[in-house]
Parts: C-alpha cells; sequence; structure tokens
C-alpha cells in the first residue's frame, strides 16, 4: 500500500483564482471576435498559454519552479495529460516545465484550473517574464553542496511573480540556483545564476551567494561574468530586482528583439561598467526598503517524510544482475545522507506519459519522501529512496519502461519539440532524437569514455535544445537541391554541459547535413574517436581541441554532399514525416 506522504508544503507560487476567471473572460471575447490576436497573445502568454505552428492550438507550459514536484503533483499532471492533450503525453523541458502540446484554447483554463487544486502554476511561463527558476535536482541532497539553496530560489520566484516591474521586460529573463561549484543547472548560459556561498562576517558564519550574469545561448552564445563573488542572503533580492530595473529600462535593446536579451548589455559595456550600473541603481530610493526574505522562503522538510526502508535489500533475480548493476552506475547517485540514494530517470525525449506520471507518484509514496526535481536534460530525479529500496524501484520503473541504464549517457539525447509543435521550428527534431539514439543502442557502444558523449538537438537555431553544450551538437536548417528544400543541421562539436566539468559552448561547423545522414555523421563522429585518439583515456574534447575543424569538415565531407532528388528522395522527407519537405517558420511569441 503506498505510504501518505506528511508536511507537503504549500504552492512556490501563490495560486490565484480570479486569474482563471479572467482568462476564461478574456479567451471568450477572443472566441467571439471582440479582442484582437495581438492583444490576447500577450495576455494568455502571462498565463503560460502558448500558440503553436498548428492553427488554433495552444501549448500549456507549467512551472516548476527549481524543478521540484511531489506526488500529488505528479498524479495530477498526469490527469492533465489524460484529459487536456490530444497526444496523452506531457513533455519535460530543458528549463525544468512540463509542458502540454495540441490543446484547444476553450479547454486551457480546465487545464489550469486542475493544475492549480495541485498548486502548480503556469504564471509568467511565457512571455518576457521572469521564466521558470532553475535549481540543481540534487539540491539538500548532494555531498559537495554548500548550503541548500532550495528555500532562496523559491523565494526569489515568490517575490518577482506578478509585480509590474517583470511584466513587460525587454526579453524573457532566466535565472538558476545551485548549492555547489559542480553547477548541475547550467548556470554559466542564465542571465543570472546564484551559486551557494557561506562567509566569515564579524566571527558569524553568513550564507550568501557567487552572483554570475550575462550568460545565454541562441544567436548570442555566451558564458556569464561573475557579477559578485559574495551577497549575503539578505540582499540578493534587492542586488536582483537592481538588475531588473537596468533591464526594464533599456530602451536600446527594445528596439531589435533578436537582441533583447541582458546578455547583449552586460557584454557590450563590459562586466566592471555593468557592476557601475548596478551600483548606481542601488543608490535609488527603492531600494532602501526592506525585503521580507524570512517571509517568503519556500520550506519543504523532505527528509521528515523519508522512509526507513527494509532492514536487508532483498536477492536480486540473476538475470537482472547485470542490467541492474549497469542501472546503478549510471543513473544512481549516493545522497549526503547516510543509507538514501537518489535515482536519475531517463526519460525518453522528455515525453512522460499519464500512467508514467502516475507511476512514479507511486513509487515515491511507497519507496521515498514523495518528492522529485525535474532537470535540465529532461530527466526525472527520484529523492530519497533507501538504498535497500533501489532493486525494487528499479523493478517498478522497468514496469513503467523508464528502468533503462543511462541517464546521462549517450542514448540520454536531449531535444525541444521542433517541428512537431513550436511555430519557429525548422526541422523535426523530435523524430531525428529518436533516430540518433535507436544509431547508438544499434552501435552497442562498451567503451567507457564514448559513452560518455552528450547529444543535443535543436529544430532552430534558439537553442532549446541547448544544441550548443552538447558534445555534438545540431540545430535545425535547410538546404536546396534546384527548386526543392531538403531538411538538414548544422554541426557542433566540443561543447559540454556535464557538471563537474567546465561548461563549454561547441564549435561551429562549416559542414551542413541533410536530415537524414545525422545518425550516420554521429556513428562517424564516434568511430573515428575511438580509433583516433590519442590514448585510451583521452576524452572526447580533449580529441576535439587537437584537430582544426577542417579536419571534422573533411571527415563529413561525403555526407553534407547536395542529394539529387531522382537518386535520393528520401533526403527530402523529415524524420517521422510523409510528404516532400518545405520550410514553413511561423512568428514566434516568446518576444511578443
Amino acid at each position: 500500500m503506498a505510504r501518505e506522504t506528511k508536511q507537503l508544503p504549500g504552492p512556490v507560487i501563490p495560486i490565484l483564482e480570479e486569474e482563471f476567471e479572467d482568462f476564461d473572460t478574456e479567451a471568450g471575447e477572443f472566441l467571439r471576435g471582440n479582442t484582437e490576436e495581438a492583444t490576447f497573445i500577450g495576455f494568455r502568454l502571462k498565463q503560460g498559454v502558448y500558440g503553436q505552428r498548428q492553427p488554433d492550438r495552444q501549448m500549456v507550459r507549467v512551472k516548476l519552479p527549481f524543478g521540484g514536484v511531489n506526488s500529488d503533483q505528479l498524479r495530477v499532471l498526469g490527469d492533465v495529460a489524460e484529459d487536456y492533450a490530444p497526444l496523452k503525453k506531457g513533455h519535460l523541458t530543458t528549463r525544468e516545465n512540463v509542458q502540454y502540446h495540441h490543446g484547444l484554447l476553450p479547454l486551457a483554463t480546465k487545464a489550469l484550473r486542475m493544475l492549480a487544486k495541485a498548486g502548480l502554476s503556469s504564471r509568467e511561463a511565457c512571455g518576457n517574464t521572469v521564466r521558470n527558476v532553475t535549481g540543481d535536482a540534487w539540491a539538500g541532497i548532494a555531498p559537495d553542496e554548500i548550503f541548500d539553496p532550495t528555500p532562496y530560489a523559491g523565494a526569489l520566484v515568490r517575490y518577482f511573480v506578478r509585480i509590474p516591474l517583470t511584466q513587460l521586460l525587454p526579453r524573457k529573463f532566466k535565472v538558476s540556483f545551485s548549492g555547489s561549484d559542480t553547477d548541475r543547472v547550467l548556470g554559466e548560459i542564465h542571465d543570472m545564476a546564484y551559486i551557494s556561498r557561506v562567509k566569515q562576517v564579524d566571527g558569524r558564519e553568513v550564507k550568501g551567494f557567487r552572483i554570475l550574469a550575462g550568460g545565454g545561448l541562441s544567436i548570442f552564445a555566451r558564458n556569464t561574468f561573475e557579477l559578485y563573488d559574495f551577497v549575503s542572503v539578505d540582499d540578493y533580492l534587492r542586488i536582483t530586482e537592481a538588475v531588473l530595473r537596468i533591464f526594464e529600462r533599456s530602451d536600446d535593446l527594445r528596439r531589435n528583439r533578436a537582441k533583447a536579451r541582458i546578455k547583449f548589455l552586460v557584454h557590450r559595456v563590459g562586466i566592471d561598467a555593468f557592476r557601475e550600473m548596478v551600483e548606481a541603481e542601488l543608490q535609488g530610493d527603492w531600494a532602501r526598503k526592506d525585503y521580507p526574505v524570512e517571509e517568503l522562503l519556500f520550506v519543504d522538510d523532505e527528509e521528515s517524510d523519508a522512509p526507513t526502508g527494509p532492514a536487508t535489500a532483498p536477492g536480486i533475480d540473476p538475470a537482472d544482475r547485470e542490467l541492474f548493476e549497469r542501472f546503478v552506475a549510471l543513473n544512481v547517485t549516493p545522497q549526503r545522507q547516510a543509507g538514501y540514494s537518489a535515482i536519475e530517470v531517463k526519460v525518453n525525449q522528455g515525453d512522460v506519459s499519464p500512467e508514467q506520471f502516475r507511476g512514479l507518484a507511486d513509487i515515491l509514496d511507497e519507496y521515498g519522501a514523495g518528492r522529485a526535481r525535474m532537470t535540465p536534460w529532461q530527466n526525472t530525479v527520484l529523492r530519497w529512496i533507501p538504498d535497500n529500496s533501489l532493486y525494487a524501484v528499479w523493478q517498478g520503473l522497468r514496469r513503467l519502461n523508464l528502468g533503462n541504464p543511462g541517464a546521462q549517457a549517450i542514448n540520454d539525447v536531449v531535444s525541444c519539440p521542433g517541428t512537431d509543435s513550436c511555430k519557429l521550428g525548422i526541422t523535426s527534431s523530435m523524430g531525428l532524437n529518436r533516430a540518433v539514439q535507436a544509431k547508438v543502442e544499434e552501435m552497442y557502444i562498451q567503451d567507457p569514455l564514448t559513452s560518455q558523449v552528450l547529444i543535443n538537438i535543436s529544430g532552430c537555431p534558439n537553442s532549446c535544445g541547448m544544441h550548443h553544450l552538447g558534445n555534438i551538437g545540431f540545430h535545425g536548417a535547410t538546404m536546396k537541391s534546384g527548386d526543392r528544400q531538403i531538411p538538414a543541421y548544422h554541426v557542433f562539436i566540443g561543447g559540454n554541459r556535464r557538471a563537474g566539468i567546465e561548461l563549454r559552448i561547441g564549435k561551429l561547423l562549416k559542414t551542413r547535413l541533410p536530415a537524414k545522414r545525422v545518425p550516420t555523421a554521429v556513428e562517424r563522429l564516434l568511430v573515428d574517436y575511438e580509433e583516433n585518439r590519442c590514448e585510451d583515456d583521452e576524452p572526447f574534447n580533449d580529441y576535439v581541441d587537437r584537430r582544426e575543424p577542417a579536419y571534422f569538415n573533411e571527415l563529413l565531407s561525403n555526407l553534407s554532399l547536395t542529394p539529387e532528388f531522382s537518386e535520393d528522395a528520401e533526403q527530402f522527407i523529415d524524420w517521422e514525416r510523409d510528404r516532400q519537405y518545405v520550410m514553413e517558420r511561423g512568428e514566434g511569441e516568446c518576444a511578443v
């Protein structure tokens, strides 16, 4: 029988019933033709409802601050997938959100109300706002953590949601929190990132954060700068507000929405000049107010709900032993709390069915503390699992088709939805994801270093699939053969998103590949790596660094040749499509 969880905290984002009533009213006016679409778009984006490339279809994006979710919420996420999403699935994103695609606008409020009953909100999940605040999925349990930043991540969410300052920024604003320099949440590509620090001040220990600013991917991929080496927890909201006030007043950024992220300002003036701007902003009257940090903290005592687990581990079926041991090696991490481990569940393409949502909830209630976290690579971390319960949990995951080894391994390919739903999508990145995963699994890779190569795919240059950060990365493009179009990809190599190693932005090759040849290109790069690395223990990125880009362009050269339609018509059809490719790209709503 499922064990009841205790002391579940309230919602991170306060739920306001009047917002649903307003949404019903505004959606009705729009559907009756009484409101211009441009006006309605801005309204619905703030409520996390986003237009798709398919006419009259909507995506609902659910914010999970710091990726956190409990078992009751997982069940509701499953219910919404079943009742609202025509494809009967939710999609985990690289921003630790859950998205539902292809919904009808008249049903959107039903979905939002269902989510709200479980304390889940979509407020400001889209638009030019402070987007979902991401966090380390191992926060509170990681052995290397300085202190758990979760309560302070929650406080920042609560302080900046719905306030006038953040309702119409020049562009979206992304924030992350990490408990250590291992930075398992990719802070260096965020607008602002907070990394836990402790400092001795007048003989007492003070908590605070190292604050980074100015990172981002897309068409101007850049790492952050250090804005401050230490800001106390009493002042981190004040510093954040100063940055947001500068950003909100940056009318020069608003002139070109493609260059309206704060990274363009920071990198243009330099971090020292930007810090001076922040210090000047802090001299304003607004900065003299008190920040009720203690009242805003998100407090959740997960440990009090952790089960003791069985006294001894059950026997392992000999037929399971090899696969289970591989699963433990790749997916399980010991917590700093003795006797407990966290399990990173590999979620193929980030897609979760209603049965999987509910099954994960049941596992968490029976074997864990009823809590999980989403990750930036579209996986789910089950926390507070007693070590002696690992085999039983794995068996439960296998019944859900979620027990495969390989979290953050070569077959754990990250991608955005691409042309499945996104207006800006150029190619079927989800279809390519499945094709690449099938290819690497077909290769049956045994080399441990090759198994660690990470692959990322985006359906356009905007990097929702974080293609810049894969050891091998691809973003959607097109090629032409006569008057016909071919779905294609640009190639990046040498990036890194693996925690504990310096975050790196990959090198763009000149090579452009037809989409159907990308799996073969992946195979060729991996085989060449295994055959031509200088030592058996040379990591993939070191192998890349020893060579000029021209080497890789030559390696892939025959794959980049433009096909002739009469000879290879299959190249003119994108992955998982049944008709000749024609690029159809709409106007994105991210900057509306």
